[in-house]
């Protein structure tokens, strides 16, 4: 007489990801003010005491009157660790960021049944917010502009 336990199913956690994703818009807002203008771009280095630890590009894609489509590229000076690309839609009217798509993702689901053919976790989309979270915050702490590292401060 065995029993088996059902795992209970994944539930989206909507008021803490709708809180991440608001933060991460107001983040970017901060990093890059020119968000809604189209074309802008802005690279940004994560250092500390003149080590560099990785780098963020943000680019607009695509403007439109309530809505920008941003693409923001991390890299590390360690050849080895994955270099992500994420695809971020910024809602100007609601004032939240979220991330659309990564890599060769096109688009994320909310919630992924698990197995499942692409291998991603129930909560992929969740866990990319706060990626992206993690991300804006090191770079708004210990970040500076790309250009701000060519300037010739010598007397």
């Amino acid at each position: 007489m065995g029993m088996t336990l059902a795992k209970p199913r994944y539930r989206v956690d909507l008021p803490g990801l709708q809180a991440t994703c608001e933060a991460n818009y107001y983040r970017l807002l901060r990093l890059m003010p020119q968000l809604r203008e189209p074309d802008a771009c802005r690279e940004l280095v994560l250092a500390r005491d003149g080590v560099d630890f990785g780098q963020m590009r943000i680019d607009v894609l695509e403007e439109c009157p309530y809505t920008s489509v941003l693409q923001i590229t991390l890299r590390s000076p360690l050849s080895w660790l994955p270099q992500p690309r994420l695809l971020v839609r910024a809602y100007h009217d609601a004032r939240m960021a979220e991330v659309a798509g990564a890599e060769r993702l096109r688009s994320l689901r909310g919630v992924y049944g698990y197995p499942n053919q692409g291998m991603h976790q129930p909560d992929e989309k969740a866990q990319l917010n706060a990626y992206l979270a993690e991300w804006l915050g090191q770079i708004l702490e210990c970040g500076l502009a790309r250009d701000a590292l060519d300037l010739d401060v010598s007397p």
